[in-house]
Parts: C-alpha cells; structure tokens; sequence
C-alpha cells in the first residue's frame, strides 16, 4: 500500500489514535472504546490502517491472520464492519446492519446505542477464531485449465 505524504512517518496505531484525537464528539469517543474493547478480546490483534484515497484518509482494520473488522465513522454513526462477520454465531444480537450479504455483517453505534461490551469481546474472540480456524486448513486447489502433458487429443 502506497503512503500518504502525511502518514509516511507515523505507524498504523499512530494513525488510528490521530483519527480519534481529531473527532472531538461523542464519535471519537465510540472509536477509542471500541479499540479498547477490541484489544481487551484480543491482545494478539493487529492494527493497520487501509484504504487510503484522495476522497477518504483511510480506514481503521485490525486483523489476527485475516481482517477482524474495521472502524468507520460517518456523520451519525460508527461502524464496525466484520470481515467475515455472516459466518458467526451472535446469540445476543449485536449485529445490526449489513444483515443481508452473504459475507460481511455491521455493528452500527449511534449517539444513543450502549455497546454490549461481553457481547462484542464473543464476537471479537470469535472472528479471531475462524481466521486461525481457516489458516490452519489447506487450502484447496483450483482445476487448472491447462491439461497435463501426458494428454493429447487427436485432430482429424
């Protein structure tokens, strides 16, 4: 990923507490409670910042051997998107948006909402566990398109 200018110098996790330090509402305050809750589930997590475009400075993700999820803030909201978030179990229905793909489920905190802290740590710990559940299988191997030497076909 090519750098900004602006953020050559300074890490992902410098980025990240810039872009919370720089929202002076109730938003920057969600961003920085939801990093910490994400880092008590999964000490091991590792912060990168993505998506860099003249249109957006860049987005919040932390991964452990894959996306977790990542941290947007919008006008009225901030989303935590799940990478793979479709794949699982949210018994205390923390999901809340994106409800309907097939792979990515969303977390969307208002101004108002009280984030389950338990519930969001099980769904932390759990996205963590099906990212090292899938590293851990071979991966399977596509059909080439190309046939091996050994077989000809005739041409009449």
């Amino acid at each position: 990923m090519k750098k900004s200018a602006a953020s050559q110098d300074q890490s992902p996790s410098e980025l990240i507490s810039k872009r919370i330090d720089d929202i002076k509402d109730w938003r920057g305050k969600t961003l920085a409670k939801v990093r910490e809750l994400i880092h008590d589930a999964d000490p091991e997590i590792v912060e990168e910042w993505k998506w860099v475009k003249p249109t957006n400075p860049g987005t919040p993700v932390w991964s452990h051997t894959g996306i977790v999820c990542t941290g947007e803030v919008y006008k009225n909201v901030v989303k935590m998107t799940f990478a793979r978030g479709a794949a699982l179990k949210d018994p205390a229905k923390v999901f809340n948006s994106s409800l309907d793909g097939n792979v990515r489920r969303a977390i969307d905190i208002h101004e108002s909402n009280k984030v389950d802290e338990a519930a969001l740590k099980d769904l932390i710990r759990a996205a963590v566990a099906l990212n090292l559940k899938s590293e851990s299988r071979p991966k399977a191997r596509r059909a080439s398109a190309k046939r091996s030497p050994a077989v000809h076909r005739r041409h009449r």
